[in-house]
C-alpha cells in the first residue's frame, strides 16, 4: 500500500545559501527501519523534481530516530538571490512530507497503518 509520509514522521526545513536543509523524524521508533529504507537521497531527488537542480546527500541519525537531507542547488541562489516564493526552504519540510511511500501490507499491518 502507499503510504505518505505525514503518518509516519515529522519534518524541518531551512536552508544554508543554495542548498535546502531537510530533517525527517520518525513520529515512533517502529517506523524509524521503514524510513531508512525507503526514504532514499535518489527518491527524495525524484520527489523534488523540477525544484532540486543538484545532488542530494542523506544522513542517517538513528539515535534521534531521524534522516537529514541536503538537497544542492534547491533555492535559486538563497535567500539574498533568489526571486522564489521560498528563498529559504521554510516549506520544504510538507513538500517531504506529502511523498508517498510503498509499505507491503503485512507490514503496514504490523506497524498499524492499515488504512
Amino acid at each position: 500500500m502507499k503510504i505518505q509520509l505525514t503518518k509516519l514522521a515529522h519534518a524541518r526545513s531551512g536552508d544554508k545559501g543554495d542548498t535546502a536543509n531537510v530533517g525527517l523524524i520518525a513520529l515512533r521508533e517502529d517506523y524509524y527501519p521503514l524510513l531508512v529504507r525507503e526514504v532514499t537521497a535518489a527518491r527524495v531527488k525524484e520527489h523534488f523534481a523540477g525544484v532540486c537542480r543538484g545532488a542530494v546527500e542523506r544522513f542517517e541519525l538513528a539515535n534521534l530516530g531521524a534522516l537529514n537531507f541536503l538537497l544542492h542547488e534547491s533555492l535559486g541562489g538563497g535567500g539574498t538571490l533568489s526571486l522564489m516564493t521560498d528563498a529559504q526552504g521554510k516549506t520544504f519540510s510538507t513538500a517531504l512530507l506529502r511523498m508517498l511511500i510503498d509499505v507491503p501490507d503485512e507490514e503496514a499491518r504490523v506497524l498499524g497503518l492499515g488504512q
